[in-house]
């Protein structure tokens, strides 16, 4: 079975373009109705063909495919391969589903979620993530992607000091987790539920693995301190230099002892000026892409390639994950 006969690509609105390059790809059914078994399958023969999209773009879109349960969703992502990455050590609330499926960010859907790269901050980082909408939003609710390297370049044009001392320095990203979990937040997740243990001698084991140090604080809340990171990494397969950080998402919603100033910083300990923080978001902003979700579509995003982000919405969405070593 060749690639023409099962995926076709096609264009839709809000897509961007780089040097001819479809951003992200987006593929449907070449012929309808195509069932989940023969999707599956598919997948399976030309998973060559869809790595090499994957590597082209960063990001596939699947459209209109028989794909409308978590199960579903989940035989898709095991169809793929690709091995399991745990959600350890992330500071969203999620919830198992099925299988490798868990939701996506569980915060209240007015709520807007930064430009994030998936776990970033942890020494073992999901490679890929798969999204999948099994209840569109009425409006809004879009998941924002935009390419880390084009951010990269932007950034060390308009700030090519600042840029060199991140390179030099890293970054340092310092929050407050309490005890148990918040769902008003986007980051709400307790010490608890991050590190998987109630005992405070086993969590503090648990995060000097994944490079976090901790300062215990009154009413069992922990201060959490990673760093210094690199803020640039190196793009081997596609040669690049790509902005892998969490600068503005630490900067605009962690709490750092109630001082935001604190919460990301280089590696140094020297503040990260007010005005590039929303410099850099406004860039984030300019070069991204949103396209509103339909219910069975499956979004496939290069996690060191891309950020991704969230806008809110009226109405509430349910948007499935699975991240992937």
């Amino acid at each position: 079975m060749s690639e023409s006969e099962t995926f076709v690509e096609m264009q839709i609105p809000h897509q961007k373009f780089y040097n001819g390059i479809q951003f992200p790809y987006v593929l449907s059914p070449t012929e309808t109705p195509l069932s989940l078994s023969l999707l599956t399958q598919a997948i399976k023969s030309q998973k060559p063909f869809l790595e090499s999209l994957l590597r082209k773009s960063g990001a596939l879109l699947f459209r209109g495919f028989p794909v409308s349960t978590a199960s579903d969703f989940n035989d898709v992502v095991e169809a793929f391969g690709f091995d399991e990455l745990p959600y350890v050590g992330g500071g969203a609330p999620r919830t198992k589903v099925v299988g490798r499926v868990t939701t996506a960010n569980e915060s209240p859907p007015d709520q807007s979620i930064a430009f994030h790269h998936e776990m970033v901050q942890l020494p073992e980082f999901p490679s890929k993530l798969f999204f999948f909408c099994e209840v569109e939003p009425g409006s809004g609710g879009e998941t924002p992607i935009v390419l880390s390297h084009i951010v990269y370049e932007k950034m060390k044009e308009r700030h090519p000091e600042f840029v060199g001392r991140l390179e030099e320095h890293g970054l340092v990203y310092t929050r407050v987790l309490e005890k148990d979990d918040d769902p008003s937040s986007p980051i709400g997740r307790g010490w608890k539920s991050t590190l998987l243990t109630e005992d405070k001698s086993v969590a503090e084991q648990r995060a000097s693995k994944l490079g976090m140090k901790l300062e215990w604080l009154k009413d069992d809340a922990v201060k959490t301190i990673r760093g210094p990171m690199p803020a640039i990494k190196y793009d081997k397969a596609r040669q690049r230099n790509v902005w892998f950080n969490q600068m503005v998402f630490a900067y605009t919603v962690y709490n750092a002892g109630n001082d935001s100033g604190k919460a990301v910083t280089f590696g140094d300990g020297k503040p990260i000026p007010a005005y590039i923080i929303n410099d850099c978001v406004n860039i984030l902003e300019e070069e991204s892409l949103a396209f509103p979700w339909q219910r069975g579509d499956i979004l496939l995003l290069d996690n060191l390639a891309v950020l991704h982000s969230r806008r809110s919405s009226k109405t509430p969405r349910r948007i499935l994950a699975s991240l992937c070593k």
